[in-house]
């Protein structure tokens, strides 16, 4: 069985190191837009399933259904608040992003595209998202590494340091080589492979339980009004969606209005598809397997219960899905940080605006590689939390610095630069102030965060407002664009 699923795995790692090299061959002469957002030729199918399966992790194959698996369906919480908050990013924010974008001086990264909305020639914005985008991808990024290690460990007994180091060569190579192109087609065929995972596992097992093992649940463990605090803080992680810049450039990244909407009926029932079945695989995986705290401490509930339904053919295939979830979302991090590095930072501070796109390439494939370098060193340190805590400290740090102003910046004709800058920097310290202090409140520090940080882009805003007859003219042009 180990063999087999060896080998599905090899067939599979090679299977996207083979799109990664298809595009850098492809993209011998490709610009830096082309590297970074696609050249905006992605299709509704592609661009949908690529943002979700940016989105959900490793840890909606482990992390969610582990905490459904040891706490009950209070956790589900979390689950809800993606679903709604994700619908409302695809109908509310993605239009308006995908015009502001290219009315903004055809903006391929999210600072850039701050920076141009206010028409200012000040990098301070640019470098203080940057700086954000490294320090909160790098631990996003440890978070599915961790997730590679985890399963290459479990399944083949490999040492999990050393499957992290092959997870995370096999990432940046196609990353490396193929930019955004082959960062979205591996997503979405990652994407597919999810889906089928995650229906298919729950459903099984649920048609092979018995009546006892409903009866053995512990008291509560169905009840979904657990207390105001676990309702609030799932329901706030949705606020991550409108500040997520890996997920929100897939919006800027579609040919059309018309395939956006297309992809956002794909997206928006995607994604409710996969938190409900990650759900159920945590729900049924208590059920079926009973409890176990090895199971509930290493978030192995679906693993194991793929294990113990399927022969090893079908199990490998299925377990990839941990992988495809895994890549699918380091990739997109890790280029997300790298086009912020090299268009937002290099270009326009180090090298004054001089580089051409080869070296932009080159810059932003470098910063690849670091940010993979430092991750797989936060992933291999065992005191550093585990898959579903890393990716809730990076989902709330994002959701806090940059949803209130990505917003704001579309919906306000005066918002102002300073008012925006003011926002991320208050979002992120309050996010990170009560993490580190207030953690034991019980409250997801995403939501002080988003408040805080909405607040003072307002105040701001409000106090530093002064006409400005060009940026109020490309917020309304922004608004009134249509296609041509």
């Amino acid at each position: 069985m180990v063999n087999i699923e060896l080998i599905v795995f090899i067939v599979y790692i090679l299977f996207v190191i083979g799109i990664g090299i298809y595009f850098f061959v492809k993209g011998q002469n490709a610009s830096d837009k082309d590297y970074f957002l696609g050249g905006r030729r992605m299709g509704a199918w592609v661009a949908a399933l690529s943002a979700g399966a940016s989105d959900m992790s490793a840890w909606v194959l482990m992390g969610l259904p582990a905490s459904i698996y040891a706490i009950g369906m209070g956790q589900a919480w979390i689950a809800i608040g993606l679903a709604i908050g994700y619908a409302i990013s695809w109908l509310v924010e993605a239009p308006r992003l995908r015009r502001f974008s290219i009315v903004a001086n055809d903006s391929i990264t999210i600072p850039q595209y701050l920076t141009n909305r206010f028409l200012s020639k000040s990098k301070a914005l640019q470098i203080i998202c940057a700086v954000i985008f490294l320090v909160a991808y790098t631990i996003y990024a440890a978070s599915s590494i961790k997730a590679c290690g985890t399963l290459f460990n479990t399944v083949l007994g490999i040492n999990a340091n050393t499957a992290m180091y092959i997870a995370a060569g096999v990432i940046i190579v196609y990353t490396f080589l193929g930019g955004f192109s082959a960062v979205c087609w591996t997503d979405f065929f990652q994407g597919l492979l999810m889906l089928a995972a995650l229906l298919i596992a729950p459903i099984f097992a649920s048609f092979m339980l018995k009546t006892a093992s409903v009866e053995a649940l512990p008291a509560g463990y169905l009840n979904m009004m657990t207390g105001w605090k676990d309702i609030v803080s799932g329901l706030g992680w949705g606020l991550g969606y409108f500040g997520m810049p890996h997920i929100i450039i897939r919006f800027m990244s579609v040919r059309s209005d018309r395939e956006l909407k297309k992809s956002a009926k794909i997206g928006i029932s995607w994604t409710v598809l996969i938190v409900i079945f990650s759900v159920a695989a945590g729900a049924v995986g208590r059920m079926f397997l009973g409890f176990d705290q090895n199971i509930a401490d290493n978030s192995l509930v679906f693993i194991t219960m793929v294990r113990k339904i399927f022969p090893g053919l079908i199990s490998g295939i299925l377990l990839s899905s941990i992988l495809a979830a895994a890549m699918s979302t380091a990739d997109s991090q890790l280029l997300a940080a790298a086009s912020a590095f090299a268009s937002d930072v290099y270009k326009p501070v180090i090298r004054k605006d001089k580089a051409t796109d080869r070296e932009m390439l080159w810059a932003g494939r470098w910063v690849v590689l670091v940010i993979a370098f430092v991750a797989l060193i936060i992933a291999s340190n065992p005191n550093a939390g585990s898959i579903m805590s890393l990716v809730s400290n990076a989902w709330g740090l994002f959701g806090a610095a940059f949803g209130p102003v990505i917003l704001l910046s579309l919906f306000w004709k005066k918002f102002t630069f300073a008012g925006a800058a003011c926002g991320i920097v208050v979002g992120a310290a309050v996010d990170a102030l009560w993490l580190a202090f207030l953690a034991n409140t019980g409250i997801y520090e995403i939501i002080p965060g988003a408040a805080a940080g909405l607040v003072a882009a307002v105040a701001v805003s409000a106090a530093t407002y002064k006409k400005d007859e060009a940026v109020e003219e490309l917020f309304d042009k922004a608004v009134n664009y249509t296609e041509e």
